[in-house]
């Protein structure tokens, strides 16, 4: 008898998984509780190291609110970054900043909110990311016209 190893897809669903359960603001124990699992064997199909059965994955879906398909809707055959964008929203505080940058309209303002998240991230130690910086790009690209920004 073949044993049964977790795959792609199980980290698909796993990511899918959890990025619903922090989208709702549920902690893993209370999905768990709900669901019938412990919280560290909801950890493993969140990581998808673990598969998750039909039964389980419909039982999941209910508490979630969601349909069981939502949990496959990003999979693609031969895709090699399966779910990439998808397991980036798991990341602590992605969603509070994707949210925040959603509500925010003005251009300029988003280019400025994605440019200071990028020198915080690409800060090379001792280098201060400041917004003095991000003020002097902006007045960068005021000065160029319309055509060029």
């Amino acid at each position: 008898m073949a044993t049964r190893k977790s795959g792609p897809l199980d980290v698909l669903v796993g990511t899918r998984i959890r990025t619903f359960r922090v989208n709702r603001g549920m902690s893993q124990a209370v999905l768990a509780a709900r669901t019938g699992v412990t919280y560290q064997q909801l950890q493993k199909f969140e990581r998808g190291t673990e598969r998750v059965g039909a039964s389980r994955l419909s039982r999941i879906a209910v508490v979630l609110d969601i349909s069981v398909g939502e949990f496959f809707e990003s999979s693609e055959t031969g895709s090699s970054d399966l779910g990439l964008p998808v397991r980036l929203l798991t990341e602590p505080g992605a969603l509070r900043v994707l949210e925040a940058y959603a509500r925010t309209t003005n251009p300029r303002v988003r280019r400025s909110l994605a440019k200071l998240v990028e020198s915080i991230a690409d800060r090379i130690p001792g280098a201060k990311a400041t917004v003095a910086r991000l003020e002097q790009s902006d007045l960068a690209d005021r000065r160029r016209s319309p055509s060029q920004r």
